[in-house]
């Protein structure tokens, strides 16, 4: 799943337009341009199509968490420069609260049925002898989960 694709999807699921995602950057402490965030949005075959870096979808999931659940006090949390789908799962885990049993809900919604031990993996360290990557497509059925279930409220 491409940077470009969890922005997309996580704006289509919070029904943002480009204001507000500009707003989530502002809130991560960074300055987002109109015209950036609607090439970030545009699909890989478009001619204004702008690559999301992985530091900028960090940004963007700090500033999600921000707006979410309330900034932390003191320093914003520096954004990482390579991402990959564990830390990209936690980052939306943090941002919308999700506690084992929601993201069991989640996963089975998106067609990955997943216990509570499966799911609790991911999020450990990678030199835990239980840490498991996370694959693109069980982030994929995470995301479309949430869809799902944003849908159904």
């Amino acid at each position: 799943m491409t940077n470009n694709e969890i922005l997309h999807n996580l704006m289509t699921i919070l029904d943002y337009d480009y204001d507000q995602m500009i707003q989530v950057f502002t809130a991560a402490e960074f300055e987002a341009d109109i015209n950036d965030v609607i090439g970030w949005s545009k699909s890989h075959g478009d001619a204004s199509h702008i690559k999301v870096e992985d530091k900028t979808l960090a940004i963007f999931l700090n500033g999600l968490i921000n707006t979410l659940r309330g900034k932390k006090d003191g320093p914003q949390a520096v954004a990482e420069e390579s991402l990959n789908n564990n830390a990209i799962c936690q980052k939306i885990k943090i941002a919308f609260n999700l506690q084992a049993e929601e993201m069991i809900e989640l996963f089975a919604l998106g067609e990955c049925p997943l216990s509570k031990h499966e799911i609790s993996a991911f999020f450990r360290k990678p030199a835990s002898k239980h840490f498991r990557p996370c694959k693109d497509d069980t982030l994929r059925a995470f995301i479309k989960g949430l869809a799902l279930s944003k849908q159904s409220i």
